[in-house]
């Protein structure tokens, strides 16, 4: 028998930018989703390429006013369809949903002295119907969807004044949602400015000609730390029921074999995994990455006081995404590639692969939790967990997703596992994600994640009728038994 506390919080996750759809609704501004499309093109695992955004393509996206071409301007319409989700969700049983605010939405350029009462009223609307539901809102302040303005009219988060613009924004959300929002996660996967700069700062590489890219890309990252910490500071100090987190890209890394170097190897990978979160869980950059940045020749603009704010602003929990894990090795030459996510590494070979190359590790992700609490000691929360995959509508209007319940069960059980035998103080597991939504690496809708299929093509064309699929059921069973599940629940 698996049992976890009465208020773990089963769930699901999404986020504004590919659910949302309507771009340019009751006020809202521009943001850079809105420059992301889909690539037929270019191969779909070559995540570098399909978002590389340059100051051409973002003049392209300003001028295309054919809204099928950018998918997340039309996502799959959540902001007219989420009382209908919500409900579906709902009888379901989920006891969590993550979103995200869409910032244009509140300052549709990021800069305004007054808010956008229509996008505020929305987010309103929307965490009151999951209440009324008792579901928990799990609300992430950006999520890949910084105003499009700022880009343009600054250096993106390479500005340290954008810090004051998000605290703005930050502030405004967490005042008017206080009295129904406990949990609140400042940046999606902080980390991930690494490997897609623009679509996490809005930072577009032609715009900094004779700079070190990634010097703008670290210094980035550094304001986003005291934005962060600001979002804790604000917290603690006028709602202190609520609790911050903060939230990385888990993936997990092993050695290709038992050759020292190659271990030494994935062991340098991982601190590269745990500098960021080490950052907002300690206070403090720890050694390793500060001889890096020296080793590589980036220098970073501190202003007075920023290390004493981010000792004293530290995050009340983890939050992570699992989806996949990688091997590495000190020489990858002739070794065939895999993915994790948005992490490029050398393929395992005692692990599947999906059909966009993410390869299936449900151990991964209790290794993930016991390193993360045994490294920081502090609640952990999964926040994305789930398959992508090529779902087919029957006639009959069903999806008999079994690999999606197979990747489900595999992993949940792995989770409980480690509750049970591992000692991890765990809050929460929500599946990426409810609905199916425009991919976030990709920019299509084909690669599909949901409970609820969504009939839309890559091309925007559909009905954007919601169907319910058999994983929808299987979670429906799982969350029926509440605190207590037993172990054979979890046979194939």
């Amino acid at each position: 028998m698996y049992k976890v506390n009465d208020d773990f919080l089963w769930g699901v996750a999404t986020s504004a930018s590919q659910i949302e759809g309507a771009w340019k609704e009751d006020g809202k501004g521009m943001s850079i989703a809105d420059c992301l499309r889909f690539r037929p093109a270019i191969d779909v695992k070559d995540y570098k390429k399909v978002n590389e955004v340059d100051t051409e393509e973002i003049e392209q996206a300003l001028s295309d006013t054919n809204d099928k071409n950018w998918a997340k301007r039309y996502g799959v319409d959540f902001y007219h369809y989420y009382k209908e989700d919500i409900a579906q969700l709902a009888e379901m049983g989920i006891k969590a949903f993550r979103f995200s605010i869409g910032w244009t939405r509140i300052f549709p350029e990021g800069t305004e002295d007054q808010p956008n009462q229509m996008g505020l009223d929305y987010y309103l609307e929307l965490v009151k119907e999951l209440r009324k539901y008792q579901i928990e809102p799990i609300v992430t302040l950006s999520h890949y969807d910084m105003p499009l303005a700022i880009v343009l009219n600054s250096d993106s988060w390479y500005d340290r004044q954008t810090i004051a613009l998000y605290e703005k924004f930050a502030t405004t959300v967490i005042d008017y949602l206080s009295e129904y929002v406990n949990y609140w996660i400042p940046f999606n996967e902080i980390d991930s400015i690494i490997r897609h700069p623009f679509a996490s700062a809005g930072l577009v590489k032609d715009r900094f000609t004779g700079k070190n890219f990634e010097e703008v890309i670290y210094q980035s990252m550094h304001h986003q730390f005291i934005a962060s910490a600001l979002v804790v500071d604000y917290c603690h100090k006028n709602y202190p029921k609520m609790q911050v987190g903060c939230m990385i890209t888990k993936t997990t890394i092993y050695p290709y074999d038992s050759h020292p170097e190659n271990i030494l190897q994935s062991m340098l990978q991982m601190r590269e995994v745990y500098a960021f979160s080490g950052i907002q869980v300690r206070g403090e950059y720890p050694a390793y990455l500060l001889k890096k940045l020296e080793n590589e020749h980036i220098s970073l603009s501190f202003s007075e006081g920023d290390p004493t704010f981010l000792a004293e602003n530290t995050a009340d929990f983890i939050a992570f995404s699992y989806y996949s894990s990688v091997c590495t090795a000190a020489d990858t030459t002739g070794l065939k590639v895999s993915l994790a996510n948005t992490t490029k590494g050398v393929y395992n070979k005692y692990l599947q692969q999906t059909d966009w190359g993410w390869q299936i590790d449900p151990v991964g992700i209790r290794i993930s939790l016991v390193e993360l609490y045994d490294r920081y000691n502090k609640p952990l929360f999964i926040v994305e967990n789930g398959l992508g995959a090529a779902d087919q509508l029957t006639k009959e209007g069903r999806v008999h997703d079994t690999y999606r319940i197979d990747y489900l069960r595999q992993h949940i059980q792995e989770v409980l596992r480690s509750v049970k035998e591992d000692g991890i103080e765990l809050l929460g597991y929500c599946t990426w994600g409810a609905m199916d939504m425009i991919s976030a690496s990709t920019n299509q809708m084909s690669k599909r994640y949901g409970f609820l299929y969504v009939d839309l093509d890559d091309f925007g064309n559909g009905t954007f009728k919601r169907y319910k699929k058999d994983s929808y059921f299987w979670y429906q069973k799982l969350l029926d038994f509440d605190t207590e599940i037993p172990e054979n629940f979890f046979d194939k």
